[in-house]
């Protein structure tokens, strides 16, 4: 009776971060992601794209570039920041994404130029995949912004 309380803390240790899949699915993300309690959690405030263009107007979609551009400009920051932690994008666990209705897309959301600049970080060579959810938004805060993103990320 008395051991018992003592394996609980060890066992509760021995716990690993858990990705469970979508089932029949090879979309790239996680249905859902389990954090033991022996995990640190890291909130990263969201991340706006960098200017690409700097001759074009500071407010324009054009000094940006379009929702793919954007994507890897705001997931590469996040990775740099994540690195700055000592931390990488496979630890990433919760990520929500913020897109804006492209005027070249009738003003849907690009959601293939977000998943086309996403999947150079998430499901190929890193196959750790974090619980994701996309929206599509009125507006930033910058009319030349089409995507925001903000990630939890989590180590033991």
């Amino acid at each position: 009776m008395l051991l018992l309380p003592l394996l609980l803390p060890v066992a509760a240790g021995a716990q690993e971060i858990v990705r469970h899949k979508i089932p029949n699915s090879d979309f790239p993300i996680a249905q859902a992601v389990s954090v033991p309690p022996n995990a640190t959690i890291h909130f990263i405030s969201g991340q706006v794209p960098p200017v690409v263009h700097k001759e074009r107007d500071p407010n324009s979609i054009a000094a940006f570039g379009d929702t793919r551009t954007q994507t890897v400009g705001v997931l590469q920051r996040i990775r740099d920041i994540l690195q700055g932690m000592g931390l990488g994008m496979g630890d990433v666990v919760k990520m929500q994404v913020f897109l804006v209705g492209d005027p070249e897309h009738g003003g849907r959301a690009d959601v293939a130029g977000f998943m086309a600049g996403y999947t150079q970080f998430f499901g190929g060579a890193q196959p750790n995949l974090p619980a994701r959810a996309v929206m599509q938004v009125a507006a930033l805060s910058n009319p030349g912004w089409l995507v925001e993103i903000e990630v939890v990320a989590a180590k033991k």
